[in-house]
C-alpha cells in the first residue's frame, strides 16, 4: 500500500472533515461523492443505460 494508513489515521481524518463541514453536511457530501465516482466509472466503461420509456397509460393518467 503507497500511503500505509492505518485505522488511528482514518479516525483523524474523519475527526479533521466533521470538524470541518459538520455533522449535518457529510450526508450530502457523501452522496455526491457517491454519484461523482459512479458517473467517472459509467463515462470510463462507456456503460450507457437506456433509459425506460414511459408506460402509456402512465402519461395519460391525470393526477387526482
Amino acid at each position: 500500500m503507497p500511503f500505509d494508513i492505518g485505522v488511528p489515521e482514518l479516525l483523524i481524518i474523519l475527526f479533521i472533515i466533521i470538524l470541518i463541514f459538520g455533522v449535518g453536511r457529510l450526508a450530502p457530501i457523501g452522496k455526491e461523492i457517491g454519484t461523482a465516482i459512479r458517473e467517472l466509472r459509467k463515462g470510463l466503461t462507456g456503460d450507457e443505460e437506456p433509459k425506460e420509456p414511459k408506460k402509456p397509460d402512465e402519461e395519460k393518467k391525470p393526477k387526482e
